[in-house]
């Protein structure tokens, strides 16, 4: 992934995830999320719609696109692990998703403070296809 791409992904955008209901049709929810090393993590609380979907079909969709006078958009497919509460690296991810949206740190600290009795977990999505749409072909 080129430098420009990562770039975008690095920035705090909101991302679009969408889980399959049980007739099939898309569950959509706006996300925050971080990218790592070829990764993408979100956090989402345990009791949400997007995780009991996600236990019983991972099939995973997440579109990140640039928002009002940015036509630029990835969009990854695969599917979903979980991390639940209580596993390695699950607080602290979720921490650091947090922290990703907050330029300060007590602020961001707060917020976690506000929620972390709310059972959360960490939906990882290793892509197995990107989809990408106004960046320069050919990097």
């Amino acid at each position: 992934m080129n430098a420009q791409i990562l770039e975008f992904l690095q920035a705090d955008r909101h991302a679009i995830l969408a889980t399959k209901r049980t007739n099939g049709a898309p569950q959509l929810t706006p996300v925050w999320y971080l990218f790592e090393d070829g990764v993408l993590y979100v956090s989402a609380q345990v009791s949400t719609v997007k995780v009991r979907n996600l236990r019983r079909d991972p099939s995973l969709t997440v579109c990140i696109d640039g928002g009002r006078g940015d036509a630029r958009y990835v969009v990854f497919y695969g599917k979903a692990e979980l991390i639940e509460p209580g596993q390695p690296r699950q607080e602290t991810l979720r921490r650091r998703i947090i922290g990703h949206y907050y330029a300060d740190q007590a602020a961001a600290d707060r917020y976690y403070e506000s929620m972390k009795n709310d059972p959360g977990v960490i939906i990882v999505l290793k892509p197995e296809r990107i989809v990408l749409s106004g960046f320069p072909s050919g990097e």
